[in-house]
Protein backbone atom coordinates (compact mmCIF):
# COMPACT_ATOMS: atom_id res chain seq x y z
CA UNK A 1 0.00 0.00 0.00
CA UNK A 2 1.34 3.70 -1.18
CA UNK A 3 2.16 5.93 1.75
CA UNK A 4 -0.09 8.93 1.53
CA UNK A 5 2.71 12.19 1.31
CA UNK A 6 2.25 15.53 1.86
CA UNK A 7 4.96 17.89 0.53
CA UNK A 8 4.87 20.97 3.42
CA UNK A 9 8.57 21.99 3.12
CA UNK A 10 12.12 21.16 4.27
CA UNK A 11 15.28 20.21 2.21
CA UNK A 12 13.90 18.51 -1.04
CA UNK A 13 16.86 16.74 -2.79
CA UNK A 14 17.17 16.30 -6.66
CA UNK A 15 19.53 12.90 -7.45
CA UNK A 16 21.72 12.91 -10.43
CA UNK A 17 21.16 9.29 -12.14
CA UNK A 18 24.67 10.34 -13.39
CA UNK A 19 26.10 9.37 -10.59
CA UNK A 20 27.82 5.74 -10.48
CA UNK A 21 25.02 3.74 -9.27
CA UNK A 22 26.59 2.90 -5.62
CA UNK A 23 28.02 6.40 -4.98
CA UNK A 24 24.47 8.01 -5.69
CA UNK A 25 22.23 5.70 -3.34
CA UNK A 26 25.10 6.13 -0.76
CA UNK A 27 24.64 9.65 -0.30
CA UNK A 28 21.01 9.34 -0.77
CA UNK A 29 21.06 7.30 2.56
CA UNK A 30 23.01 10.04 4.13
CA UNK A 31 21.45 12.74 3.38
CA UNK A 32 17.94 10.83 4.39
CA UNK A 33 19.80 10.42 7.48
CA UNK A 34 20.44 14.18 7.89
CA UNK A 35 16.75 14.67 7.46
CA UNK A 36 15.68 15.46 3.81
CA UNK A 37 12.15 15.33 3.56
CA UNK A 38 11.69 14.98 -0.51
CA UNK A 39 13.71 13.03 -3.20
CA UNK A 40 13.18 13.95 -7.03
CA UNK A 41 15.07 11.63 -9.81
CA UNK A 42 16.06 14.05 -12.38
CA UNK A 43 15.75 12.73 -15.59
CA UNK A 44 20.03 13.13 -16.14
CA UNK A 45 20.27 9.57 -17.21
CA UNK A 46 23.62 8.13 -18.60
CA UNK A 47 23.46 7.30 -22.23
CA UNK A 48 23.29 3.74 -21.87
CA UNK A 49 19.95 3.96 -19.78
CA UNK A 50 16.62 2.23 -21.15
CA UNK A 51 13.60 1.49 -19.50
CA UNK A 52 14.79 -1.70 -17.67
CA UNK A 53 18.06 -0.03 -16.10
CA UNK A 54 15.57 3.40 -14.92
CA UNK A 55 13.08 0.72 -13.47
CA UNK A 56 16.14 -1.02 -11.38
CA UNK A 57 17.77 2.62 -9.91
CA UNK A 58 14.24 3.85 -9.28
CA UNK A 59 13.05 0.79 -7.19
CA UNK A 60 16.68 1.25 -5.23
CA UNK A 61 16.18 4.37 -4.50
CA UNK A 62 12.74 4.17 -3.79
CA UNK A 63 13.41 1.29 -1.20
CA UNK A 64 15.58 4.00 0.24
CA UNK A 65 13.53 6.52 0.64
CA UNK A 66 10.96 4.00 2.24
CA UNK A 67 12.76 3.25 5.57
CA UNK A 68 12.70 7.06 6.41
CA UNK A 69 8.86 7.78 5.04
CA UNK A 70 10.22 9.95 2.33
CA UNK A 71 8.31 10.60 -0.90
CA UNK A 72 10.43 9.88 -3.96
CA UNK A 73 9.04 11.86 -7.74
CA UNK A 74 10.24 11.73 -10.87
CA UNK A 75 11.46 14.71 -13.23
CA UNK A 76 9.03 15.18 -16.28
CA UNK A 77 8.65 11.32 -17.15
CA UNK A 78 5.46 10.47 -15.37
CA UNK A 79 4.58 7.55 -17.21
CA UNK A 80 6.81 5.62 -14.64
CA UNK A 81 4.14 6.09 -12.30
CA UNK A 82 2.28 3.35 -13.62
CA UNK A 83 4.68 1.18 -13.53
CA UNK A 84 6.34 2.11 -10.29
CA UNK A 85 5.82 3.18 -6.30
CA UNK A 86 6.91 6.74 -7.50
CA UNK A 87 4.57 9.53 -5.34
CA UNK A 88 4.75 11.82 -7.75
CA UNK A 89 6.13 14.08 -10.57
CA UNK A 90 8.00 17.72 -11.34
CA UNK A 91 7.51 19.16 -14.51
CA UNK A 92 9.79 21.42 -15.90
CA UNK A 93 7.37 23.22 -17.60
CA UNK A 94 3.68 22.87 -17.99
CA UNK A 95 2.16 19.75 -19.23
CA UNK A 96 0.33 20.07 -22.26
CA UNK A 97 -2.85 17.92 -20.55
CA UNK A 98 -2.56 17.34 -16.83
CA UNK A 99 -6.28 16.06 -17.07
CA UNK A 100 -5.22 13.57 -19.60
CA UNK A 101 -2.02 12.25 -17.84
CA UNK A 102 -3.91 11.89 -14.49
CA UNK A 103 -6.69 10.10 -16.23
CA UNK A 104 -3.25 7.58 -17.40
CA UNK A 105 -1.88 7.29 -14.36
CA UNK A 106 -4.69 6.20 -12.71
CA UNK A 107 -4.12 7.14 -9.11
CA UNK A 108 -3.46 10.25 -6.55
CA UNK A 109 -0.20 11.70 -7.22
CA UNK A 110 2.16 14.68 -6.19
CA UNK A 111 2.78 16.97 -8.36
CA UNK A 112 5.16 19.76 -8.76
CA UNK A 113 6.50 22.55 -11.02
CA UNK A 114 9.50 24.67 -11.70
CA UNK A 115 9.02 28.41 -12.49
CA UNK A 116 11.29 31.00 -13.77
CA UNK A 117 10.33 34.76 -13.84
CA UNK A 118 6.97 34.39 -15.83
CA UNK A 119 4.04 33.94 -13.52
CA UNK A 120 2.30 31.93 -16.14
CA UNK A 121 3.35 28.63 -14.17
CA UNK A 122 1.95 30.31 -10.97
CA UNK A 123 -1.46 30.83 -12.37
CA UNK A 124 -1.50 27.24 -13.57
CA UNK A 125 -0.61 25.37 -10.62
CA UNK A 126 -3.05 27.69 -8.82
CA UNK A 127 -5.57 26.87 -10.90
CA UNK A 128 -4.90 22.69 -11.09
CA UNK A 129 -4.41 22.57 -7.40
CA UNK A 130 -0.75 21.74 -7.79
CA UNK A 131 1.10 20.63 -4.38
CA UNK A 132 4.09 23.12 -4.72
CA UNK A 133 6.00 25.29 -6.82
CA UNK A 134 10.05 25.02 -7.32
CA UNK A 135 11.60 28.50 -8.20
CA UNK A 136 14.66 28.23 -10.03
CA UNK A 137 17.43 29.60 -9.90
CA UNK A 138 17.70 32.32 -6.89
CA UNK A 139 21.63 32.36 -7.68
CA UNK A 140 23.92 31.18 -10.53
CA UNK A 141 24.19 27.09 -10.50
CA UNK A 142 25.77 25.05 -12.68
CA UNK A 143 23.89 22.03 -11.55
CA UNK A 144 20.31 24.41 -12.13
CA UNK A 145 21.66 24.37 -15.72
CA UNK A 146 19.62 26.86 -18.68
CA UNK A 147 17.28 28.36 -15.58
CA UNK A 148 17.77 31.81 -15.30
CA UNK A 149 18.04 33.92 -12.01
CA UNK A 150 14.85 34.67 -10.90
CA UNK A 151 14.35 38.40 -8.98
CA UNK A 152 12.98 38.16 -5.31
CA UNK A 153 10.16 39.92 -6.94
CA UNK A 154 8.89 37.54 -8.80
CA UNK A 155 8.52 35.09 -5.64
CA UNK A 156 6.82 37.99 -3.72
CA UNK A 157 4.11 38.59 -6.75
CA UNK A 158 3.83 34.48 -6.90
CA UNK A 159 3.22 34.30 -3.52
CA UNK A 160 -0.12 37.13 -4.40
CA UNK A 161 -1.46 34.46 -6.19
CA UNK A 162 -1.03 31.34 -3.96
CA UNK A 163 -0.52 30.00 -1.11
CA UNK A 164 1.29 26.53 -2.02
CA UNK A 165 4.57 25.71 -0.48
CA UNK A 166 7.01 27.36 -2.06
CA UNK A 167 10.87 25.45 -2.91
CA UNK A 168 13.70 27.86 -4.01
CA UNK A 169 16.85 26.41 -5.95
CA UNK A 170 20.17 27.13 -7.51
CA UNK A 171 23.28 27.69 -5.85
CA UNK A 172 21.58 27.93 -2.81
CA UNK A 173 24.23 27.08 0.43
CA UNK A 174 23.39 26.80 4.04
CA UNK A 175 25.49 29.99 4.33
CA UNK A 176 23.53 32.13 1.56
CA UNK A 177 19.76 31.28 2.08
CA UNK A 178 19.49 33.81 4.86
CA UNK A 179 19.64 36.45 1.96
CA UNK A 180 16.65 34.56 1.25
CA UNK A 181 14.53 35.33 4.42
CA UNK A 182 12.40 38.63 3.25
CA UNK A 183 10.56 35.38 1.04
CA UNK A 184 7.72 33.48 2.36
CA UNK A 185 9.18 30.03 1.28
CA UNK A 186 8.61 26.59 2.69
CA UNK A 187 12.00 24.83 1.64
CA UNK A 188 14.85 24.37 -0.83
CA UNK A 189 15.71 22.15 -3.49
CA UNK A 190 19.25 21.43 -3.57
CA UNK A 191 21.80 18.82 -5.82
CA UNK A 192 25.37 19.54 -5.59
CA UNK A 193 24.78 21.50 -2.00
CA UNK A 194 24.38 17.82 -1.14
CA UNK A 195 25.38 15.26 -3.78
CA UNK A 196 28.62 17.19 -3.33
CA UNK A 197 29.38 17.53 0.03
CA UNK A 198 31.77 15.38 1.97
CA UNK A 199 29.29 14.50 3.97
CA UNK A 200 25.80 14.98 2.81
CA UNK A 201 24.24 14.44 5.91
CA UNK A 202 26.23 17.05 7.58
CA UNK A 203 25.27 18.97 4.83
CA UNK A 204 21.68 18.38 4.85
CA UNK A 205 22.00 19.34 8.58
CA UNK A 206 23.34 22.80 7.90
CA UNK A 207 20.71 23.59 5.14
CA UNK A 208 17.78 22.30 7.81
CA UNK A 209 19.73 24.47 10.70
CA UNK A 210 19.92 27.27 8.32
CA UNK A 211 16.16 27.08 7.44
CA UNK A 212 14.97 27.11 11.27
CA UNK A 213 16.85 30.24 11.90
CA UNK A 214 14.80 31.78 9.11
CA UNK A 215 11.86 30.22 10.94
CA UNK A 216 12.37 29.25 14.38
Amino acid sequence: MREPYTITGGVYLVLNPGIAKAALLHKLKEALEGGVSVVQAWNNWPDAFGLAEKHELIQAILAIAAVYKVPVLINEEWELLKSTELAGVHFDKIPEDLEAIKAEVQRDFICGITCSNQLEAVYWAEQNKIDYISFCAMFPSASAGSCETVSPETVLKAREITKMPFFLSGGITAENVGALQELDFAGVAIISGILNAASPREATSAYIHALHKLNP
